[in-house]
């Protein structure tokens, strides 16, 4: 990936505030909740050593490594809680689930934190709208802290998250690197250890700003392509791309607040349209098919229904979860009725290559070509943002009206994808 086109990215990192004891006090408030705390084996023979504290007990003094003997020492009323992993997994799948809400593009790099590219996510509002949703929910759901970092790429979201903790968001921009970052010692950029910056120290790289400036021979010659990574993190750079896990997920969903109740028909068709939409661009991302169709509605009195349908076939086309959104819609909402909010979740997944699809005898011979069409339109949006193609064009019968309906930027993408469709003899684009 070019330097230019990190700089379109747009990066989160979450980091789940003191991951092991907020936990327990989500789980049993009235025991933990607001009390200096900590997490460590062997409790009963004060050996154990403290994973974790709460941020009462790091006032104290308590710090991760230390006995379980050291800690009490330093605070005797710290309450010592034993792990337990389950529960750890189930908070993290709950956080890793809000997270993937906003994209399919989510990295988990440990039990407790994980990076998003939301770059294609506008749709849901601007990167710090996005963050503070989450944050939101993580909070209200979950009932859990975190700090969450923005920035152009991973290395500086990941240090942006850790500049003020908890509960905070925290803006790095590339061009504040040598105001916030070049002044301190270079063991503080992330993936620099104490070890690696004694060897810098002997070559007289103090700072982080020294370390940018430094000859980039000198620093491969000493630490290989190592080296060449340092220079280049110490001016802000890093093109490493968000890459998801592949967990297959047993379900992808997604719901809305409407800022406004709807009773007109066509209005909360226009809001299933654009959930279809996420859904089943997030289940292509993974490759998957679904069979079941399940539709959320909340009316001003928080009353909530659920209603689902299984198809005949697998999909994960627009059109289909759209069409039967709708027909579940029509036979168990009554139009005039209020909608506060709507949401629709796809069940049953299966990946697609394990997935033998029903051809229609009519209709196979453009199936390859409205894939292709697909695919191409979901690179532009991963590329570009949501708003590449206007998504109210899917009220056709053809995805290929979102082209029509909205301009798109030139790019050579857009160039090839054009050239491809006029070599199947589709020129009205």
């Amino acid at each position: 990936m070019s330097e230019s086109a990190s700089k379109r990215r747009i990066i989160l990192h979450i980091d789940m505030n003191a991951f092991y004891c907020s936990v327990h006090a989500a789980e049993e408030p009235d025991l933990y909740k607001g009390k200096p705390t900590a997490v460590a084996g062997s409790v009963e023979l004060r050996k154990g050593i403290v994973v974790t504290s709460s941020y009462e007990a790091r006032a104290m003094g308590v710090r991760t490594g230390v006995t379980v003997r050291q800690a009490l020492s330093v605070c005797p009323d710290l309450v010592i809680i034993s792990p337990n992993f389950d529960l750890y997994r189930k908070y993290s799948r709950g956080f890793m689930r809000i997270a993937g809400n906003y994209t399919p593009l989510v990295e988990a790099v440990s039990i407790d934190e994980c990076y998003l590219d939301i770059t294609g996510s506008s749709q849901f509002g601007t990167p710090i709208e996005i963050a503070e949703a989450i944050a939101r929910r993580v909070k209200e759901e979950l009932s859990l802290p975190c700090s969450i970092g923005i920035a152009p790429n991973k290395l500086l979201a990941k240090m942006a998250s850790d500049m003020r903790k908890p509960n905070a968001i925290t803006i790095l921009r590339r061009r504040e690197v040598p105001t916030l970052l070049w002044g301190k010692p270079c063991q503080a950029l992330y993936g620099i250890g104490s070890r690696t910056a004694d060897k810098l120290l002997r070559l007289n790289i103090r700072t982080i700003g020294e370390l940018a400036a430094a000859d980039e021979s000198t620093l491969t010659e000493r630490f290989g392509v190592y080296g060449v990574w340092m220079k280049l993190a110490a001016n802000g750079i890093d093109n490493a791309p968000v890459e998801p896990l592949h967990e297959a997920p047993k379900s992808i969903g997604h719901t809305t607040t409407l800022p406004a109740d709807l009773t007109d028909r066509e209005q909360y068709r226009r809001v299933l349209l654009n959930l279809a939409d996420q859904t089943t661009r997030r289940l292509r991302h993974e490759r998957m098919v679904s069979s079941t169709v399940q539709i959320t509605i909340r009316d001003p009195d928080m009353r909530t229904i659920t209603r689902s349908f299984t198809i005949a076939t697998p999909t994960d086309t627009v059109e289909e979860v759209y069409k039967v959104a709708c027909k579940l819609m029509d036979a168990h909402w009554k139009e005039g009725n209020p909608v506060r909010l709507l949401g629709i979740t796809l069940q049953s997944l299966a990946y697609k290559k394990d997935t033998p699809l029903q051809l229609d005898l009519f209709s196979y011979e453009a199936n390859p070509k409205k894939e292709r069409l697909v695919t191409a339109m979901d690179t532009l949006r991963d590329k570009y943002g949501e708003d590449a193609i206007l998504t109210a064009g899917m009220l056709g019968d053809d995805p290929s009206t979102l082209i029509r309906n909205k301009k798109i930027r030139g790019t050579s993408l857009q160039k090839d994808f054009l050239r491809e469709k006029s070599a199947e003899g589709e020129n009205d684009y």
